[in-house]
């Protein structure tokens, strides 16, 4: 048994929660309620958090203890290829706002989330926190990906310069209940599940896949996530970023066949090659996150049904 010392305690601590309409957010709200009857949340028609001036009025206004920037602009490789401005700009102005109006508002403690996307394209695996920056990013998401590794020096930054207890955290690849499920700009688990589940209703015979099916990726229900970000937000205050994962890691072509089951889909899969794979090979080393005692609870069977479930109750209806 790990000796975990709890470093904060949340406990009716004051917690805003940036983009708590999202997938992260959401589950990150359900999760923190269990500890606290003060949770702030704001939707972005209300507060566009890309406005600083109006940014800072409400933390000036609400004074929250506790920030959890869960808010960006998000999307796959279609989108990144597509928007690589909005996601460059629109990203660094939500979360230099929110970390620059937490310090000037007091706030006690801020966690920032990253993104495994932000690895060199080329990186030993699994991949440690330590290799950030060793290397040139993957083109596909890489505007994304500097807006992400923006963030997390400037919250390194703040801790240097002021000592403040800024964290983040580098999550892998989420899926779960919440997720977006657009046609075009959604992530990979989201649009395979949809395709599948539009071909079993269609009764197509194939379903196509973007690339070869041969990367492996790591895939983590966002469950897991929001259970990590409120363990972390009592036990882990160092200035260093830190993954958080399952450790584990499948190929696209054995998870699209994962997929096809839990849609309960009949047909023939097929791999266009024409269509780019992106990083061959992703697998975060979840060892730090360990050894303080955090581990991820949900199989990727298991949080694929809960997944599909919920979108048969929500998405396709």
């Amino acid at each position: 048994m790990i000796d975990r010392i709890k470093t904060f305690d949340l406990t009716n601590k004051s917690i805003f929660i940036a983009g708590h309409n999202g997938m992260v957010g959401k589950a990150t709200l359900n999760e923190l309620k269990l500890k606290s009857n003060k949770i702030y949340t704001i939707d972005k028609k209300k507060l566009d958090l890309r406005d600083e001036y109006n940014v800072a009025k409400w933390f000036e206004k609400n004074q929250p203890q506790v920030v959890i920037n869960a808010a960006a602009m998000v999307g796959g490789i279609h989108a990144n290829n597509i928007f690589p401005v909005d996601f460059l700009e629109n990203n660094l102005r939500i979360q230099n706002n929110i970390i620059k109006c937490s310090y000037n508002s007091g706030v006690e403690k801020l966690l920032f989330l990253g993104s495994s996307c932000i690895y060199p394209k080329e990186c030993l695996q699994p991949i440690k926190e330590e290799y950030l920056f060793t290397g040139k990013l993957e083109p596909t998401n890489e505007w994304y990906a500097i807006a992400k590794l923006a963030g997390i020096k400037l919250c390194e930054a703040y801790q240097k310069q002021y000592d403040c207890n800024y964290i983040s955290l580098i999550p892998t690849n989420l899926y779960g209940v919440n997720d977006n499920f657009h046609p075009l700009y959604s992530h990979v688990p989201a649009a395979l599940i949809r395709r599948f589940h539009e071909a079993k209703v269609n009764n197509l015979k194939s379903v196509s896949v973007w690339g070869t099916g041969n990367p492996r990726r790591e895939f983590m229900h966002v469950s897991d996530l929001a259970k990590a970000i409120t363990f972390m937000l009592e036990y882990y205050s160092s200035e260093k970023p830190i993954n958080i994962g399952t450790g584990l890691d499948v190929s696209i072509h054995d998870f699209a066949k994962l997929i096809s089951q839990v849609v309960d889909y009949k047909g023939q899969i097929v791999f266009d090659h024409s269509k780019p794979d992106g990083m061959q090979l992703k697998r975060l080393d979840i060892s730090k996150a360990t050894s303080i005692g955090w581990h991820p609870q949900i199989d990727l069977n298991n949080g694929l049904k809960n997944t599909y479930e919920w979108a048969l109750k929500n998405i396709f209806i």
